[in-house]
């Protein structure tokens, strides 16, 4: 692996920046939520992982909102946006 990131950088950090963001990711996650699951079976689990994703991905939303200073978002359209325009 020395070898091919010496002759080969750009790809190797392309793929490295990836792994990054997800170890970033994960460890946010576990940050906030803990590390360990409280589930039995592991659909459970796996249904534990997922909601906790969510909850962070909403955590994010919410952050981002308050730093970009936007008051209302607008994430489908209602349904006065959804009628044909008059014509």
């Amino acid at each position: 692996m020395y070898h091919y990131f010496h002759l080969h950088r750009p790809a190797f950090l392309e793929r490295y920046h990836l792994r990054s963001n997800v170890e970033s990711t994960f460890s946010m996650v576990k940050a906030k939520f803990g590390d360990s699951l409280r589930s039995k079976t592991e659909v459970a689990m796996k249904n534990e992982v997922l909601a906790k994703l969510v909850c962070h991905n909403i955590c994010c939303l919410i952050q981002a909102m308050y730093e970009l200073q936007i008051d209302e978002a607008q994430f489908w359209p209602t349904a006065i946006d959804q009628q044909p325009a008059a014509g």
